[in-house]
This record gives structure tokens, C-alpha cells and sequence, in this order.
């Protein structure tokens, strides 16, 4: 019998269909539980939204977590991160992608190496040089691991460097926490004078960034090209979250739906110095969560450096865990 702690589980459900010469006939279902009432289930499989009614379910389980993902799990997630951060040139070797937008961020600006490049890989690794060099750019590999191992070993063999390893991470929209309502009973500092407080803030929601909103961005990412600017709204249904009080910014947040609706994506959740460990980034990632789900996604990922503990752990208690990880590979200077 299922419970209210499988949502947001992969299950599979045999239900009943029909009656034939007075026998019942079944069909199984396998997706992610997204809602238990006490009279329907509803799953998302790779077909869309199925809503069964508990009469007809015959036997359903809870599907155990396999130890490693997928290839196939991998290549998806990789892809529904890239189109959630478009790179403004891009171009092909095979299936691998080629991006780059001005320096701005190691995932923008470095080859993706997904599928078959059509030649062997010493030869693809010669290609990826010469696209990048014909840009006048340095050229970068990101290695999602363990599917690009041999990429790896291959740009390990050529002297590459490494940047530090990233965590992809995912997890269930279904259980992810709503946004927490608004209070009185939250003060929250809205400049460097600490006896400056106002009530905890709600989140807005908005279609484009603000110039606060990108100065921040700024900040953190070092400088905001003109593709920097295509990187983050050139996605067809995007939303940046923003939390003011007393007329200054206090915290950002980037929300996408990519990977053909099924996933949302949050990036560069952001919270000034000033107001920290106060619950904005909590508030910022469940009003992302909250149009996620109203836009139907089903799951959420984020990519995180495993150094930075602080967000990491936050993660954590929200219910993420690492479906895979990347590395940044960086060819050597002459």
C-alpha cells in the first residue's frame, strides 16, 4: 500500500483495465508519484500525467533507487541543463556541443561531450582545440562523470587541468517545500546599519532581470558581457526571482523549464552578505518550486561546487541529492 512519504518516488502501478471472459486485465504503469488522495494516484511517465483511480489499482511499489544513473539518464539532464543555459555561438562536432559566450562561466564556454563526434577521439579532442582557437578562446571540456571517463582520460593524457568537481544535483518538485508564507515575526536587515529591520519580504517573480538583479549576477560571475545577457534570457519560459526590502535588493534566484517541461531548473540563487542565514534562499528556491510546478515540471536539478559546503548543505535538507557529476577541463597554455 502506498503512503504520503512515496510522492515524489518512482513507482509502478498495475491497474486494472477490463474484464475478458470474466478475468481482469491488467496494464502497468512506471513513473514518478506526484499524488496520493484518498481516492487517485497520479503519476508522470515519460507519456505525460496519469491519473488512476485506487479502485482499479490492483498492487503498486515503490521502485528502489538504482546506485548509479543511466547513460541515458545523464545525457537527458546534461541536455536539459544546456538548454537552460544557452550559450550565444554554438556549434556542432557530431552530437558533441560547442559553446561559447565571451568567458562568461565555465558551462557556457566549453564543449559538451555527449554521444558520438563522428571521429575518433584523439581527433575530436583536435577539433575541439581548433573551433576554440578560431574564436580566440581557450578551449574547455566539461566531463559529466562517469559517462565522459574516457574524454577524461584522454584530455588527462594531454596535460589538461582541472577546475574544482561540480555536483549535479536533482530532486522531486512533488516534495521540494512550498514558499513559506510571509510573517511579521522574521525582521530581516535591509542595509550595513544592523538596527535597520523589516518584516520578511515575499519573492517577485518576473519574466526579465532587473539592473539590480544583473549587478548581483555580475558580482558574483565576475563581469556581465553582452552574452552574458543571452545566457540567461534566451530560454523560452524562464522566471528571476527577487526579494527587496526598504528599496534594496537582498536576494536573486534564476528558474527554467527546460527538457521538454520536465525539468526546472534553478541557478545563481544569490543572497547578499548582509542578510544572510535569515531563510531567503529557502523562500527564493520554493517560489521557483511553487511556478515550477504550476508551469508541470516534475523534477528540479542545480549544479553546485562540491567546496561550497554552505550551499551544499542547504541542498541537503531541501531533499537534493547528486545524480552525476562534471568536470571542467582546461587546455594547457603554449
Amino acid at each position: 500500500m502506498l503512503r504520503q512519504q512515496d510522492v515524489g518516488h518512482r513507482i509502478v502501478v498495475r491497474r486494472v483495465v477490463g474484464v475478458r471472459e470474466g478475468r481482469p486485465l491488467f496494464s502497468d504503469a512506471l513513473g514518478e508519484l506526484v499524488e496520493l488522495t484518498g481516492t487517485h494516484l497520479t503519476l508522470a511517465t515519460v507519456q505525460g500525467r496519469l491519473r488512476v483511480p485506487l479502485d482499479e489499482v490492483h498492487r503498486a511499489k515503490r521502485v528502489p533507487a538504482t546506485r548509479r544513473p543511466t547513460a541515458a539518464t545523464v545525457v537527458e539532464l546534461e541536455l536539459a541543463a544546456d538548454e537552460s543555459w544557452p550559450a550565444a555561438v554554438r556549434g556542432h562536432l557530431g552530437d558533441w556541443l560547442l559553446r561559447s559566450a565571451e568567458g562568461w562561466s565555465g558551462r557556457a564556454n566549453s564543449a559538451l561531450p555527449v554521444g558520438d563526434p563522428d571521429r575518433p577521439l584523439p581527433e575530436a579532442i583536435d577539433a575541439v582545440l581548433r573551433w576554440y582557437a578560431d574564436l580566440g578562446r581557450p578551449a574547455m571540456v566539461n566531463t559529466p562523470l562517469p559517462l565522459a571517463t574516457p574524454v577524461g582520460a584522454e584530455l588527462d593524457a594531454r596535460g589538461w587541468d582541472a577546475r574544482p568537481l561540480v555536483l549535479v544535483q536533482t530532486a522531486s518538485l512533488a516534495t521540494l517545500p512550498t514558499a513559506p508564507p510571509v510573517t511579521g515575526d522574521a525582521p530581516m536587515v535591509t542595509n550595513d546599519t544592523p538596527s535597520v529591520t523589516v518584516d520578511a519580504p515575499p519573492v517577485e517573480l518576473t519574466t526579465a532581470p532587473s539592473e539590480d538583479w544583473l549587478a548581483i549576477a555580475a558580482d558574483r560571475k565576475g563581469g556581465l558581457p553582452d552574452s552574458a545577457r543571452h545566457v540567461l534570457t534566451a530560454v523560452d519560459r524562464v522566471r528571476f526571482a527577487q526579494v527587496y526590502a526598504g528599496g534594496t535588493l537582498l536576494a536573486t534566484g534564476r528558474g527554467t523549464i527546460t527538457g521538454q517541461g520536465r525539468w526546472l531548473g534553478l541557478s545563481l540563487i544569490e543572497v547578499v552578505p548582509v542578510a544572510r542565514r535569515r531563510g531567503l534562499a529557502r523562500r527564493v528556491i520554493g517560489a521557483l518550486a511553487d511556478w515550477g510546478r504550476a508551469e508541470g515540471a516534475t523534477r528540479v536539478f542545480l549544479q553546485v561546487e562540491q567546496r561550497n559546503t554552505a550551499a551544499v548543505t542547504l541542498y541537503r535538507k531541501l531533499g537534493f541529492t547528486t545524480h552525476h557529476t562534471y568536470l571542467t577541463r582546461v587546455a594547457p597554455t603554449t
